[in-house]
């Protein structure tokens, strides 16, 4: 049987935030909180690790939030509902840490706001009291909020620019709240590298066990091409395999910083590149005016 990955939903929830909801009955069966899949666009398009936001057995779909960050993600949500994905290969890398912790706190940035989602269902449904906190650069960009707040205990917003919940980031929340004589016994972050460094090092005086969902640069998803390679506790880790989960407190983080800054360079042109050959004459001579140079 040939399978088919066809788009059944999709819009876009915020600004650069879409959300695909995409018909495979075979990972929504395997599904685990925490883990990802890997998605080509097109035949001739990369393989992108994305977080599973959520899946429907009974329909067997699942949910994918995707950020336009590059050439890869920019040919993913030019797709359209009715389309059908080139390549989906999944459910990857080990399922999140879900026991009876006692008090859990759960923090996700950028994507990881759609990503912690299932963590939350699951975190609940194991027992736990679940606090959680997701950060956004303003209000209008918070995408979310009624599904998180309606399974955990305690929700909280922040916003860089004050606009909703606690101006900062979603470490100034969890420091406020450890100031405030909050105790956790778990807690796991999901975003970009930089929260996942501060979250970590925000929990670590209070000895919290701390779960991060690292991005790390990756290819086949099977622990073969070595790329997602992280140090923990001194020892190399696979991200694909061992993780995405990893102990936050044991990461090299400078390390991680260094391998996923290595082509920030040329992905950068090739963005810039690829999205004026996709724009119209008119489209890149406002783009040059709105700039005021070259595109």
């Amino acid at each position: 049987m040939i399978r088919e990955y066809r788009i059944i939903e999709k819009f876009e929830v915020v600004p650069n935030v879409h959300k695909f909801v995409i018909r495979d009955s075979m990972i929504a069966n395997k599904a685990e909180a925490g883990q990802f899949v890997l998605v080509m666009a097109n035949e001739k398009g990369e393989r992108i690790p994305l977080t599973l936001s959520d899946w429907d057995k009974k329909e067997g779909t699942i949910t994918l939030y995707v950020l336009e960050l590059g050439v890869s993600t920019m040919e993913l949500i030019s797709l359209e509902e009715g389309d059908s994905l080139y390549s989906l290969a999944g459910p990857l890398g080990l399922g999140a840490k879900i026991e009876k912790f006692g008090r859990v706190i759960l923090g996700g940035g950028c994507f990881g706001v759609g990503g912690i989602y299932p963590i939350a269902k699951a975190m609940k449904k194991a027992g736990n009291h679940v606090t959680v906190i997701i950060e956004g650069r303003s209000n209008y960009l918070m995408y979310n909020k009624e599904e998180l707040s309606a399974v955990a205990d305690e929700f909280h917003m922040a916003t860089s620019d004050g606009s909703e919940g606690t101006k900062g980031h979603v470490q100034e929340v969890l420091v406020d709240l450890l100031e405030k004589g909050e105790k956790f016994d778990r807690a796991y972050f999901m975003g970009c590298t930089f929260m996942l460094m501060n979250c970590a090092m925000a929990t670590k005086p209070s000895s919290i066990p701390t779960g991060v969902a690292l991005n790390a640069i990756m290819l086949d998803g099977t622990g073969m091409c070595g790329c997602c390679r992280v140090s923990v506790d001194g020892e190399t880790k696979f991200v694909c395999v061992d993780g995405p989960e990893l102990d936050g407190h044991k990461v090299d983080w400078d390390e991680l910083f260094t391998r996923k800054h290595v082509y920030r360079e040329e992905e950068a042109v090739s963005y810039q590149s690829h999205t004026c050959r996709s724009m119209t004459g008119y489209e890149r001579g406002e783009k040059e005016r709105l700039s005021g140079g070259d595109s």
